[in-house]
């Protein structure tokens, strides 16, 4: 399915959605689709949320923009609610999680520089992604999305995710570094999750050499994993947490949040963005912000990771072809022992809307509204399909 009209980015599906409700797109023809991806872990609420759908149209009567010229009242609240939320102490509202990530980066350069570091390094993970604009990709450990746009950009020093040991050798042979940025879940890179204690140990190495640490919970934040940040699953506090894509529930947000001395590195002039924070995106921001903090739906979404955690690894786990089942709340993989991109294409005409990452990788991130019977719909629908998965995909 192309369009002339657009750059040729994007391999689409041959599907176009006309409405949404709960947990179901419904394309041109009437067709419902079970939505396992959620926009890719963006529309935290499915689809027309009367809480969402009614904080969008009331501001929308109101007040779109005015710029960060001015006060903006829905910022400061949703502001006030993310810092009580995460125990951070300042918010700086922009566009994407990309945005939020570079703003990340350069809060990283500025503590460095205060260090008098020449160059201030940041420490980034094997197989992370973290955006596609020229400092993200170049963080990423992706060399695919990285190649046709060198030069890179200087500044970061790659390791293994995960493995205290190679971060602390970078420690004692590098005296440049300022700050580690990390996924406490790599998303893109194929649901891989931390060691118990990692983030705490992390912390200790990150206190030891006044390096800030940095966490990238665009995919992770907003109650995805069964706590409203995934570092909350541990007594670590970083110094930068960056969130966005179910912030806004469908809309664009995104959010560097800062504490301690990352909380006083900017000052005026020192970063921005026209769009950042405006009273639109706030207001939606703020609807699902209140969304999850009532009636223990984020202990709903942790007990719904493991439901289905444990219904995947009883009906797949003896399944030869599959190598892993793996995940936390409602972020989960399934690792197959070879590509299988083809799984989308047959999910799609079953009516079940997946994700493929990693080529082997097999991705889940429903609308944090689900309910155990739409898992039980989920399971009914994809375990078929990855059991059959070699002999379908010779036959092909």
């Amino acid at each position: 399915m192309t369009q002339p009209a657009l750059m040729n980015t994007y391999g689409r599906l041959p599907v176009t959605f006309t409405r949404g409700e709960g947990v179901r797109l419904f394309d041109t023809q009437g067709k419902a689709y079970l939505d396992c991806i959620s926009g890719v872990g963006v529309n935290s609420l499915g689809h027309a949320h009367p809480a969402l759908t009614e904080a969008i149209q009331s501001q929308a009567g109101q007040l779109l923009h005015t710029s960060n010229l001015y006060s903006v009242q829905k910022q400061e609240e949703l502001a006030a609610a993310l810092c009580a939320i995460s125990g951070m102490e300042n918010v700086f509202f922009c566009n994407s999680g990309a945005e939020g990530n570079e703003a990340a980066i350069k809060l990283a350069r500025m503590h460095g520089h205060k260090r008098n570091i020449e160059i201030p390094h940041v420490i980034v993970m094997e197989q992370a992604f973290h955006g596609r604009t020229l400092a993200t990709l170049t963080a990423s450990g992706n060399r695919k999305i990285q190649a046709g746009f060198e030069p890179l950009v200087r500044g970061f020093i790659r390791a293994p995710f995960g493995d205290l040991a190679a971060l602390e050798n970078i420690a004692e042979h590098n005296d440049s570094i300022a700050a580690v940025l990390i996924e406490p879940i790599q998303g893109e890179g194929g649901i891989h999750t931390l060691p118990a204690g990692f983030l705490t140990q992390l912390r200790a190495l990150c206190d030891k050499h006044n390096w800030l640490m940095m966490l990238d919970e665009v995919q992770t934040g907003n109650g995805r994993t069964g706590k409203y940040f995934a570092y909350q699953h541990s007594d670590a506090m970083p110094d930068v947490v960056v969130t966005a894509k179910g912030l806004g529930g469908g809309v664009p947000i995104g959010a560097c949040l800062a504490r301690g001395k990352a909380a006083a590195l900017f000052q005026p002039g020192n970063h921005g963005s026209t769009f950042g924070g405006n009273p639109l995106v706030c207001a939606a921001g703020l609807a699902v912000v209140n969304t999850l903090n009532t009636n223990g739906m984020i202990d709903t979404i942790a007990d719904n990771g493991r439901y289905i955690l444990s219904a995947l690894k009883d009906q797949l786990g003896n399944v030869a072809h599959v190598k892993d089942i793996r995940g936390q709340g409602l972020m989960i993989g399934i690792e197959l022992s070879s590509p299988c991109g083809g799984l989308v294409a047959q999910a799609l005409e079953k009516g079940l809307l997946i994700n493929v990452t990693s080529e082997r990788v097999v991705r889940l991130l429903p609308p944090l509204i689900i309910n155990q019977q739409e898992i039980d719909e989920l399971l009914a629908t994809l375990c078929p399909l990855i059991r059959q998965w070699p002999a379908q995909s010779s036959a092909a």
